[in-house]
């Protein structure tokens, strides 16, 4: 079952259940839920709280879903390590937690599903050599991770429908221009990040108080430490002045080159 909550990234659901049809075999219901999802986050700007949000949705929405349907008894997640450190969910319980991933820390106590983890005690590197070892294609086993709360952590604050169509926009400019500059597969993970403070620009002979978009790219191993990726500059610049010419309501654009740590990778 896979579950559109609205919060994907531009054409990414129609991408989901053609790589399923095409490499995985089995049959994928799709569930449209975008409209459910941004009203349960109307309003709320704090980082956990949304994180939270999403995660209850997303299991009140299976849970009904799959009551339609013989048999259901499981819901099976790819939980890796780094998810179970950073929502403190390790065994001795120590560690402190980072933020709540949502299929971590976000999870209601109370399913009625039994839930099915076989990857939680594997780094994303050890994955995706099992990906490669079971046949999986190439493309698919290195895309770059997107988290669980998708868009929904990558816009700052409140979530707003213009605020998803504009990072939609922002990020797929980003996505494709490392692709075509062959960056995409030299970076462990790249994306945008949607910021809701406004900053003066001109665009042609007239000022304009519009939004910041910020790029994030990193590169790692294990996900528990990454480095900002020294991106060309030329590159860098196309992508920018792109974004601001061609999104509707962005003035300025920002490269982040903040490590992991002290940053993480995701902004929330």
């Amino acid at each position: 079952m896979f579950v559109d909550n609205g919060l994907l990234r531009q054409g990414e659901a129609d991408q989901v259940m053609q790589t399923m049809a095409q490499h995985m075999g089995i049959r994928v219901i799709k569930v449209d839920a975008a409209q459910q999802f941004i009203s349960a986050l109307a309003g709320e700007s704090d980082p956990e709280k949304k994180r939270k949000i999403i995660g209850n949705t997303f299991i009140d929405i299976f849970e009904a879903e799959s009551q339609k349907l013989e048999g259901i008894m499981w819901l099976a997640q790819g939980t890796i390590y780094p998810d179970v450190i950073e929502s403190a969910g390790a065994a001795t319980g120590k560690a402190h937690v980072i933020k709540s991933h949502h299929n971590v820390g976000g999870l209601p106590e109370h399913m009625k599903l039994k839930l099915l983890e076989p990857l939680k005690l594997l780094f994303k590197d050890e994955v995706r050599k099992m990906g490669l070892e079971l046949g999986l294609p190439h493309d698919m086993v290195y895309r770059h991770p997107f988290p669980g709360p998708g868009l929904g952590v990558r816009i700052l604050g409140e979530i707003k429908e213009y605020y998803l169509e504009t990072l939609r926009q922002a990020d797929a400019i980003f996505i494709q221009a490392l692709r075509d500059n062959d960056w995409y597969d030299k970076v462990s993970q790249a994306f945008a990040v949607f910021l809701p403070v406004k900053s003066v620009g001109v665009v042609g002979d007239a000022r304009q108080y519009e939004y910041v978009i910020a790029l994030r790219a990193v590169e790692t191993t294990d996900f528990m430490t990454a480095r900002w990726v020294h991106l060309p500059y030329e590159l860098l610049g196309d992508v920018s002045r792109r974004i601001i010419n061609e999104v509707k309501g962005i003035s300025r654009v920002v490269y982040d080159v903040s490590d992991k740590p002290p940053a993480t990778i995701e902004w929330e």
